[in-house]
């Protein structure tokens, strides 16, 4: 079978709702992409993995996250719909993800928010998301977007700094008592909420997307949603985890337990040992395996710490200090 043909059965096989065999699918895309991806494929050779002797999922070497921001981590030769970028700080921070179908990401973010939650038609979307509204090609923007074009309510939109202009979409869907949901990165929710305390009704869900971005420490997120529950009057308040590198979601309410989309799974590592799997139940380094990253890397060492429950469900605590930190390997892939 060719690489274009193995490409096509494997995006078939992700693009079919019904139940598949998970830990099957994933050592396929990890054959094709230690094929078809220049950079994993260099990657796995430094590490003298044999390809071949890959047998469990927990076996896949998870490439590491900061390899977005220093290299075209492309499966396949195509050119690129659009390019996401990370609201990094410097100019040379930005991670990329090179999108080679806009359609495939919205479609497979539209269904884990339904599978979540609820339909998305006639809801309200409303998106408080300055900072990635200001630096462009933001896949949470392009995200919420797509939700607004398929909910086709008249008052979704987005928020810049018109803190007043919110509240009073707010206000106006507490008294229609129309499904709502309020997207925000967290300094501007908090922001927001400061400035306009209020008291939302039951129909209206905020889901913070995380990040102060620089605006101050960032909070523990029992405080932060204590703090959002305390100023907006409800307890609706959930979590996205998501990244520029992946294209799935996984949604927490309260900031919990985490429930990943269909086609992401999540194991943790050893904190000074990147190939040591960690037990579910213990803190470790998130390591995502995300099958919807078929066109680029599915296999990622992220910097966040956490604890897998299941493989499925898991918890986020927060970041590792040297995180953004060019690791060894990294720098041999830069060779």
């Amino acid at each position: 079978m060719t690489v274009d043909s193995l490409y096509l059965q494997l995006k078939s096989t992700l693009l079919n709702q019904s139940p598949f065999d998970f830990e099957a699918t994933a050592l396929e895309v990890f054959r094709f992409q230690a094929i078809a991806n220049p950079i994993y494929a260099r990657y796995l050779e430094i590490l003298g993995v044999q390809v071949s002797n890959i047998d469990s999922i927990l076996k896949i070497p998870c490439l590491p996250i900061e390899t977005f921001k220093y290299q075209e981590v492309r499966s396949g030769y195509w050119e690129p719909l659009t390019v996401f970028k990370s609201s990094g700080t410097t100019l040379d921070a930005f991670s990329k993800h090179y999108v080679r179908d806009l359609n495939f990401y919205h479609d497979l973010a539209i269904e884990t928010f339904e599978s979540q939650f609820f339909p998305l038609e006639d809801v309200c979307i409303l998106g408080l998301l300055p900072n990635y509204l200001e630096a462009g090609d933001s896949s949470l923007v392009s995200m919420v977007t797509a939700f607004q074009q398929k909910s086709g309510h008249s008052d979704s939109g987005f928020f810049l700094y018109d803190f007043a202009a919110l509240a009073e979409i707010l206000e106006q869907q507490n008294h229609k008592a129309e499904k709502t949901i309020l997207f925000g990165v967290t300094y501007a929710l908090l922001d927001f909420a400061t400035a306009f305390p209020q008291k939302l009704q039951d129909q209206i869900t905020v889901i913070e997307t995380g990040g102060m971005k620089g605006r101050g420490k960032e909070m523990e997120r029992t405080a932060l949603h204590a703090q959002l529950r305390s100023s907006l009057g409800t307890d609706r308040i959930f979590s996205e985890y998501g990244m520029t590198e992946m294209f799935s979601q996984a949604y927490a309410p309260a900031g919990e337990t985490y429930q990943g989309a269909r086609l992401l799974r999540t194991w943790m590592r050893e904190i000074n040992d990147p190939f040591q799997e960690v037990k579910h139940g213990k803190v470790g380094v998130i390591n995502v395996i995300d099958l919807a990253n078929i066109d680029t890397c599915s296999f990622i060492a992220t910097g966040d710490l956490g604890r897998s429950k299941d493989g499925i469900t898991f918890e986020v605590l927060g970041r590792m200090d040297d995180a953004d930190l060019r690791g060894c390997q990294l720098r041999y892939l830069e060779r």
